[in-house]
């Protein structure tokens, strides 16, 4: 029987990923290693029931006792906190879902890899902060890992068995997010609210402010770069509202493969899980005259000032993809407690990647994961710097 663990099972990517599982059998099918979640530990404990999980972890030491609570009469064993979560990750698994958002997500990632797992990964911090590390730890187990987020899979499944040499362009498509159509000089007066309400996707509050920002498709220009080894100035972007294409590849030969599917996470989730083999999923087929039209536009980089921001940290490479992430992080969430506007946002990871370049800190490439989350620290630092100072002010 496979045997598979889930890190952010209580997530948005978790729940789709806990949907497919169940849909296919659940415990008949699957061994359930580990469930991992945050806050939400009674959702958790309902997910670790379902699936008749091994063990189920909370981010949150405080909350272990109402999670031991929740599972009372199971055999899930209860844990909690940093060290239960890479306890969990240790445990040998075929396939694991690595769905932490943030920084969060990268040593359990990490420690996956060693028993030569398939992961597949949401965590878009793992490739953008230490992508060659990642990628290392993954040749040096005889791992393999499978994009998760959109865009990534629909490159690599557009992509198949070419190799990049006869690629072109790697095209990402982008919503726009949900302040799409603001006047300019209205986006800073944004909220959080009015920055939350995604257009076509249901996703968690962050990653949808970081749609309506662009730093997610930012954070995705990055990933491209790391997974495929593509040259940036081959990697573009583009508006699409209707989010059908999910990414396309150009080769050189003119041809354009693109890769559409109604915009359902579940589409990318099973894919990964099923891999290499295409099994049914439980998406909305495609109603091309019904949809009538798909539309593209170049993005305008003064209503998102994350694309050069990113493209600025490639250039930088070293650790600026770290320092790019903790910026962005600590931006969001000095947004959310409303100390900045919504377009300060962009000045905040600007003002850090300009303090930590002048320095020489970004410069040197990361020869651990110690290396990466010490510049995710530090970065963080500096980011809170920025906003004290004002110098986060658009």
């Amino acid at each position: 029987m496979r045997r598979l663990s889930i890190f952010g099972a209580t997530g948005s990517v978790g729940e789709q990923t806990v949907d497919l599982i169940l849909r296919a059998g659940g415990p008949r099918t699957y061994r359930t290693v580990a469930v991992t979640g945050g806050q939400n530990v009674t959702r958790l404990a309902q997910i670790a029931r379902e699936l008749r999980a091994e063990i189920a972890v909370t981010a949150d030491p405080a909350r272990l006792d109402d999670l031991r609570t929740a599972l009372r009469g199971s055999e899930t064993q209860a844990a909690a906190g940093p060290a239960a979560m890479l306890e969990a990750a240790d445990r040998p698994a075929d396939w694991v879902m690595s769905a932490i958002v943030g920084a969060a997500g990268l040593a359990p990632g990490f420690r996956a890899l060693r028993h030569g797992s398939t992961l597949a990964l949401a965590n878009k911090e793992s490739l953008v902060t230490a992508g060659p590390l990642l990628l290392a730890e993954a040749a040096r187990h005889g791992a393999r890992i499978l994009p998760v987020d959109s865009e990534h899979s629909a490159i690599f499944q557009a992509l198949g068995a070419d190799p990049v040499d006869r690629v072109e362009r790697m095209i990402l498509t982008a919503s726009g997010g949900a302040l799409r159509d603001w006047p300019l000089d209205r986006l800073a007066q944004a909220t959080v609210a009015d920055a939350g309400r995604h257009p076509n996707w249901a996703m968690g509050q962050r990653i949808t402010i970081d749609s309506a920002s662009m730093f997610n498709k930012a954070m995705e220009v990055i990933e491209t770069r790391e997974f495929f080894g593509i040259d940036p100035a081959r990697i573009e972007v583009v508006i699409h509202r209707e989010s059908i294409v999910h990414s396309m590849v150009a080769f050189r030969d003119g041809a354009v493969m693109a890769h559409m599917g109604s915009p359902d996470m579940r589409h990318a989730i099973g894919y990964a899980l099923n891999w290499p083999e295409r099994l049914s999923l439980p998406v909305a087929p495609l109603d091309l005259p019904a949809l009538g039209r798909l539309t593209f536009e170049a993005p305008d980089e003064a209503r998102y000032p994350a694309l050069p921001l990113a493209r600025e940290a490639m250039r930088i490479r070293g650790l600026a993809g770290a320092a790019f992430n903790a910026g962005k992080e600590r931006a969001l969430d000095h947004f959310l407690a409303g100390r900045i506007g919504f377009m300060a946002m962009a000045g905040v990871v600007e003002a850090v990647l300009t303090t930590l370049s002048s320095d020489g800190s970004l410069q040197n490439d990361a020869r651990a994961l110690e290396d990466v989350l010490a510049m995710d620290h530090l970065a963080r630092i500096r980011a809170d710097e920025a906003v004290a100072a004002g110098a986060a002010a658009r």
